[in-house]
């Protein structure tokens, strides 16, 4: 094993520091009245989560509840396709609410009832995290408030009858773009008025410490079963890993685990309609270093270095920054950020529906896009992609838009 990857052997235990920091990204930058419950929600997450007792109660919920292990699944028609290289996909669309958000959801859920909460609160872009939490209050029996931008309501109509018919309030957010940042932003409003009684649950590895590090925790159950069920099917690792970025939980969830094995991976960014501000969320790609959220990472900032108009085809992905840390991965190459357009991500979409009958989410359709990229370049090898959610959600959109993919050659 050459050096590069040794030195992830004690990265397990080094990251984050005692203060949530990833090199000098993350940490908790809050209002002072937030510092208390902030500082609660991490005392309470150190307690139990060596805890064989939430330990094993998390992991039935998962085989019980959740239906886990989600399977691995050669893409073989697709891959013939495009040659010798051989795709894979982790099928998180088959995770119970059809997504991998579930997974800290529930973790979140079971964190709060210990900690005795009544509420939990969150944003959504996609509504995926918001199914998912408020699948999770009705499951442990909490209230639930879920704000949303209005657009996103629009694109996502499914999801948020699916959060109101599992008893969550969802809340829409009406100024800015209208969009999963400022969703955020109300979340954090709500909460700073409840927090004794209420937990506000972040949907992915962003936010103040210690919520990057308990998300990507709880997300790594997607990459620790996908090493075992790949060397299983193959006797081998894969080549690389691909999976999309917005805040960038589905894709920590997946690399995390593989940190220390000789297994490239590819973040993919969505570049939307382009290079212009305001044209793509590709936090990465275009942004500099800045504070949003209460945590310091990668972000894309107008000239006075607020956070600048973002969009993705993708509701889930239009995020102006990063979880703090890809930011680390980034800097010290650790991962090799990329991106895709929505043309390239709507012919993925297409292309899965028709070769292997999977019809994916849209933002999963990011990290398809790339996977059919390397496949293409490199025609030996494998590769491994978070198909990180199903698309339901965004039929009716993509029928509207795109039709069934007539714009398209999927021959």
């Amino acid at each position: 094993m050459s050096n590069k990857y040794k030195s992830f052997d004690t990265y397990y235990k080094e990251f984050p520091s005692e203060d949530g920091k990833f090199g000098k990204y993350g940490g908790a930058y809050l209002p002072e009245q937030l510092v208390p419950a902030f500082k609660e929600i991490t005392e309470a997450y150190e307690s139990i989560c060596n805890s064989s007792q939430f330990i094993n109660e998390l992991r039935r919920i998962r085989k019980e509840f959740q239906g886990r292990p989600t399977p691995v699944y050669h893409c073989e028609r697709l891959s013939n396709k495009y040659g010798r290289c051989q795709i894979y996909v982790k099928r998180e669309d088959l995770n119970h609410t059809g997504a991998h958000k579930l997974n800290h959801c529930m973790g979140e859920g079971l964190l709060a009832k210990y900690m005795g909460k009544k509420k939990i609160i969150a944003e959504t872009g996609a509504g995926q995290h918001g199914v998912a939490l408020a699948t999770a209050a009705a499951y442990f029996g909490l209230k639930c408030d879920i704000y949303m931008g209005e657009v996103d309501i629009k694109k996502q109509a499914p999801n948020v009858i699916r959060m109101k018919m599992l008893g969550a309030k969802v809340i829409p957010v009406s100024h800015g773009l209208k969009t999963l940042k400022e969703a955020v932003d109300a979340a954090f409003e709500g909460y700073m008025k409840e927090y004794k009684d209420a937990i506000y649950c972040i949907g992915s590895v962003v936010g103040p410490h210690p919520f990057p590090m308990m998300v990507r925790d709880f997300q790594s159950v997607v990459g620790v079963e996908a090493r075992e069920q790949f060397l299983e099917m193959t006797g081998h690792l894969p080549d690389a890993l691909a999976a999309c970025v917005g805040g960038g939980s589905n894709s920590m969830g997946l690399f995390f685990p593989f940190l220390a094995d000789p297994v490239e991976m590819y973040g993919v960014e969505p570049m939307g309609r382009g290079e212009a501000v305001g044209d793509n969320a590709a936090s990465i790609t275009f942004g500099k270093e800045g504070i949003m959220h209460g945590f310091n990472s990668i972000m894309l900032q107008d000239e006075n270095g607020a956070p600048s108009p973002v969009y993705s085809i993708a509701s889930g992905l239009d995020y102006p920054s990063v979880g703090p840390e890809h930011a680390y991965l980034h800097d010290i190459g650790r991962v090799n950020y990329t991106y895709v357009t929505d043309d390239e991500a709507m012919e993925a979409f297409f292309l899965l529906c028709r070769y292997e009958g999977i019809i994916p989410a849209i933002e999963s359709a990011h990290a398809v896009a790339y996977a059919i990229k390397y496949a293409k370049e490199h025609q030996k090898g494998s590769i491994l992609v978070n198909l990180s959610g199903r698309g339901d959600k965004d039929i009716d959109y993509i029928y509207e838009n795109y039709g069934c993919g007539e714009k398209f050659n999927l021959d």
